[in-house]
Protein backbone atom coordinates (compact mmCIF):
# COMPACT_ATOMS: atom_id res chain seq x y z
CA UNK A 1 0.00 0.00 0.00
CA UNK A 2 1.32 3.27 -1.25
CA UNK A 3 -0.23 5.96 1.48
CA UNK A 4 0.20 10.00 0.62
CA UNK A 5 -0.28 12.27 3.64
CA UNK A 6 -1.50 16.33 2.12
CA UNK A 7 0.76 18.89 3.90
CA UNK A 8 -1.03 22.19 3.74
CA UNK A 9 -0.08 25.25 5.39
CA UNK A 10 -1.29 24.94 8.63
CA UNK A 11 -0.83 21.30 8.61
CA UNK A 12 0.38 19.43 12.10
CA UNK A 13 -0.54 16.23 12.11
CA UNK A 14 1.04 14.99 9.17
CA UNK A 15 4.24 13.59 11.25
CA UNK A 16 1.58 11.76 13.48
CA UNK A 17 0.24 9.98 10.69
CA UNK A 18 3.52 8.86 8.98
CA UNK A 19 4.45 7.78 12.76
CA UNK A 20 1.64 5.57 13.10
CA UNK A 21 1.88 3.75 9.44
CA UNK A 22 5.42 3.88 8.75
CA UNK A 23 6.80 3.45 12.26
CA UNK A 24 4.27 0.89 13.88
CA UNK A 25 2.42 -0.86 10.63
CA UNK A 26 5.78 -0.80 8.23
CA UNK A 27 3.71 0.99 5.38
CA UNK A 28 5.38 3.82 2.84
CA UNK A 29 4.28 7.11 3.26
CA UNK A 30 5.22 10.09 1.35
CA UNK A 31 4.22 13.39 1.94
CA UNK A 32 2.43 15.33 -0.38
CA UNK A 33 2.53 19.19 -1.00
CA UNK A 34 -0.49 21.09 -1.40
CA UNK A 35 0.75 22.87 -4.65
CA UNK A 36 0.83 19.20 -5.91
CA UNK A 37 -1.49 18.38 -9.23
CA UNK A 38 -0.80 14.66 -9.48
CA UNK A 39 -1.19 11.92 -6.72
CA UNK A 40 0.48 9.37 -8.69
CA UNK A 41 0.43 5.59 -7.93
CA UNK A 42 -0.57 6.12 -4.23
CA UNK A 43 -3.98 3.86 -2.73
CA UNK A 44 -4.52 6.00 -0.26
CA UNK A 45 -4.67 9.52 0.55
CA UNK A 46 -4.91 10.98 4.14
CA UNK A 47 -5.72 14.46 5.15
CA UNK A 48 -4.29 15.06 8.20
CA UNK A 49 -5.47 17.34 11.26
CA UNK A 50 -4.18 21.12 11.99
CA UNK A 51 -5.41 23.98 11.27
CA UNK A 52 -4.71 24.58 7.71
CA UNK A 53 -3.91 28.32 6.70
CA UNK A 54 -5.31 29.03 10.20
CA UNK A 55 -8.68 28.07 10.00
CA UNK A 56 -9.47 31.62 8.17
CA UNK A 57 -12.90 32.30 6.63
CA UNK A 58 -14.09 28.57 7.51
CA UNK A 59 -12.27 25.73 9.09
CA UNK A 60 -10.93 24.13 5.71
CA UNK A 61 -12.71 26.71 3.56
CA UNK A 62 -9.16 27.96 1.88
CA UNK A 63 -7.57 24.44 1.89
CA UNK A 64 -10.50 23.01 -0.20
CA UNK A 65 -9.24 25.44 -3.23
CA UNK A 66 -5.50 24.14 -3.72
CA UNK A 67 -4.82 22.17 -6.42
CA UNK A 68 -4.21 18.86 -4.65
CA UNK A 69 -7.98 19.05 -4.42
CA UNK A 70 -8.94 18.55 -7.64
CA UNK A 71 -6.22 15.54 -7.61
CA UNK A 72 -7.90 14.19 -4.07
CA UNK A 73 -11.44 14.69 -5.47
CA UNK A 74 -10.68 12.80 -9.04
CA UNK A 75 -8.41 10.23 -6.67
CA UNK A 76 -11.98 9.36 -4.35
CA UNK A 77 -14.54 9.67 -7.78
CA UNK A 78 -12.30 6.50 -9.15
CA UNK A 79 -12.63 4.40 -5.83
CA UNK A 80 -9.19 5.51 -4.15
CA UNK A 81 -9.06 5.56 -0.59
CA UNK A 82 -9.53 8.98 1.15
CA UNK A 83 -9.26 9.53 5.19
CA UNK A 84 -9.98 12.81 6.70
CA UNK A 85 -8.93 13.53 9.99
CA UNK A 86 -10.40 16.38 11.81
CA UNK A 87 -9.21 19.43 9.68
CA UNK A 88 -8.72 16.90 7.05
CA UNK A 89 -13.10 15.98 7.66
CA UNK A 90 -13.90 20.06 7.55
CA UNK A 91 -12.01 20.40 4.19
CA UNK A 92 -13.77 17.03 2.74
CA UNK A 93 -16.80 18.84 3.51
CA UNK A 94 -15.55 22.13 1.98
CA UNK A 95 -14.98 19.93 -1.12
CA UNK A 96 -18.14 18.47 -0.74
CA UNK A 97 -16.83 14.96 -0.79
CA UNK A 98 -18.32 14.25 2.13
CA UNK A 99 -22.12 16.02 3.66
CA UNK A 100 -22.83 18.05 6.78
CA UNK A 101 -20.72 20.34 7.95
CA UNK A 102 -18.69 21.01 10.76
CA UNK A 103 -19.74 23.43 13.50
CA UNK A 104 -18.13 25.28 16.67
CA UNK A 105 -18.34 22.84 19.44
CA UNK A 106 -22.03 23.63 21.76
CA UNK A 107 -19.63 24.09 24.65
CA UNK A 108 -17.93 27.16 22.71
CA UNK A 109 -14.54 24.96 24.45
CA UNK A 110 -12.02 23.48 22.68
CA UNK A 111 -12.05 19.93 23.79
CA UNK A 112 -8.89 17.56 24.06
CA UNK A 113 -9.71 14.68 25.74
CA UNK A 114 -9.79 10.53 25.17
CA UNK A 115 -13.36 9.29 23.99
CA UNK A 116 -15.50 6.27 23.16
CA UNK A 117 -16.78 5.72 19.37
CA UNK A 118 -19.26 2.64 18.70
CA UNK A 119 -18.33 1.48 14.84
CA UNK A 120 -21.81 1.71 13.22
CA UNK A 121 -20.62 -0.01 9.91
CA UNK A 122 -18.01 -2.44 9.45
CA UNK A 123 -18.96 -2.35 5.22
CA UNK A 124 -16.84 1.12 4.66
CA UNK A 125 -13.40 0.07 3.95
CA UNK A 126 -12.03 2.14 7.05
CA UNK A 127 -13.69 -0.58 9.25
CA UNK A 128 -13.65 -3.84 8.01
CA UNK A 129 -11.54 -5.34 10.55
CA UNK A 130 -14.45 -3.92 12.50
CA UNK A 131 -17.54 -5.30 14.24
CA UNK A 132 -20.68 -3.26 14.88
CA UNK A 133 -21.14 -2.21 18.12
CA UNK A 134 -17.35 -2.37 18.54
CA UNK A 135 -16.19 0.73 20.99
CA UNK A 136 -12.25 2.10 19.82
CA UNK A 137 -10.96 4.76 22.36
CA UNK A 138 -9.57 7.23 21.13
CA UNK A 139 -8.74 10.77 21.28
CA UNK A 140 -10.64 14.11 20.15
CA UNK A 141 -8.73 17.89 19.50
CA UNK A 142 -10.92 20.53 18.52
CA UNK A 143 -12.83 23.65 18.75
CA UNK A 144 -15.10 23.22 15.91
CA UNK A 145 -16.48 19.08 15.97
CA UNK A 146 -19.88 19.56 16.22
CA UNK A 147 -21.63 17.72 13.60
CA UNK A 148 -24.17 19.29 11.48
CA UNK A 149 -26.72 18.64 8.67
CA UNK A 150 -30.25 19.11 7.65
CA UNK A 151 -32.46 17.10 8.77
CA UNK A 152 -33.23 15.21 5.03
CA UNK A 153 -29.19 14.65 4.73
CA UNK A 154 -29.72 12.85 8.47
CA UNK A 155 -32.37 11.03 7.42
CA UNK A 156 -30.28 9.91 4.16
CA UNK A 157 -27.13 9.03 5.81
CA UNK A 158 -29.06 7.17 8.35
CA UNK A 159 -30.71 4.75 5.26
CA UNK A 160 -27.67 4.70 3.44
CA UNK A 161 -25.63 3.57 6.41
CA UNK A 162 -23.01 6.60 5.83
CA UNK A 163 -22.75 7.46 9.52
CA UNK A 164 -19.02 4.89 10.74
CA UNK A 165 -18.94 6.23 14.37
CA UNK A 166 -20.91 7.64 16.94
CA UNK A 167 -19.88 8.98 20.43
CA UNK A 168 -20.73 6.40 23.24
CA UNK A 169 -20.00 5.32 26.72
CA UNK A 170 -17.34 2.64 27.41
CA UNK A 171 -20.01 0.21 27.02
CA UNK A 172 -21.20 1.42 24.24
CA UNK A 173 -24.26 2.93 24.59
CA UNK A 174 -25.22 6.84 23.34
CA UNK A 175 -26.22 8.87 25.36
CA UNK A 176 -26.22 13.13 25.55
CA UNK A 177 -22.97 12.77 27.99
CA UNK A 178 -20.56 10.49 25.79
CA UNK A 179 -21.17 13.37 23.10
CA UNK A 180 -18.00 15.98 23.53
CA UNK A 181 -19.13 18.57 21.39
CA UNK A 182 -23.05 18.48 20.94
CA UNK A 183 -23.02 16.93 17.37
CA UNK A 184 -26.65 15.82 16.00
CA UNK A 185 -27.14 12.20 16.91
CA UNK A 186 -23.43 11.58 18.45
CA UNK A 187 -22.50 11.82 14.72
CA UNK A 188 -18.22 11.75 15.25
CA UNK A 189 -17.37 9.95 11.51
CA UNK A 190 -19.20 9.93 8.20
CA UNK A 191 -18.35 7.93 4.67
CA UNK A 192 -19.58 9.00 1.19
CA UNK A 193 -22.09 6.52 -0.45
CA UNK A 194 -19.28 4.48 -1.76
CA UNK A 195 -17.67 4.00 1.78
CA UNK A 196 -14.35 4.97 -0.04
CA UNK A 197 -14.12 8.18 1.55
CA UNK A 198 -14.34 9.04 5.47
CA UNK A 199 -13.98 11.84 7.56
CA UNK A 200 -13.98 11.48 11.41
CA UNK A 201 -12.85 14.42 14.38
CA UNK A 202 -10.94 11.99 16.62
CA UNK A 203 -7.70 11.26 15.85
CA UNK A 204 -6.71 7.48 15.28
CA UNK A 205 -3.14 8.39 14.43
CA UNK A 206 -2.66 9.17 17.99
CA UNK A 207 -3.94 5.90 19.44
CA UNK A 208 -1.64 3.67 17.76
CA UNK A 209 1.04 2.68 20.82
CA UNK A 210 0.16 1.34 23.92
CA UNK A 211 2.61 3.21 25.52
CA UNK A 212 0.65 6.86 24.28
CA UNK A 213 -2.35 5.80 26.02
CA UNK A 214 -4.13 2.97 23.65
CA UNK A 215 -3.72 1.36 20.10
CA UNK A 216 -7.49 0.84 18.92
CA UNK A 217 -6.34 3.44 15.97
CA UNK A 218 -4.55 0.57 14.25
CA UNK A 219 -8.22 -0.84 13.46
CA UNK A 220 -9.24 1.81 11.41
CA UNK A 221 -5.35 2.01 9.32
CA UNK A 222 -5.33 -1.65 9.37
CA UNK A 223 -8.88 -1.83 7.88
CA UNK A 224 -7.76 0.24 5.13
CA UNK A 225 -4.72 -1.63 4.43
CA UNK A 226 -6.68 -5.29 4.40
CA UNK A 227 -9.26 -3.34 2.05
CA UNK A 228 -7.06 -2.61 -0.38
CA UNK A 229 -5.66 -6.09 -0.14
CA UNK A 230 -8.76 -7.44 -0.95
CA UNK A 231 -9.26 -5.27 -3.89
CA UNK A 232 -5.41 -5.79 -5.29
CA UNK A 233 -6.16 -10.26 -5.01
Amino acid sequence: MKTGIVVFPGTWSDRDCAHALLEVLGEPVRFVDYRERDLGDLNLVILPGGFSYGDYLRCGAIARFTPVMNAVADFANRGGLVLGICNGFQILQEARLLPGALLRNASCEFRCEWVQLRVEQSDCAFTVDCRPGQVLRIPISHGEGNFFADPHTLESLEANGQIVFRYCTADGRITPEANPNGSLRNIAGVANARGNVLGLMPHPERACEPLLGGDDGLAIFRSAIHALNRVAV
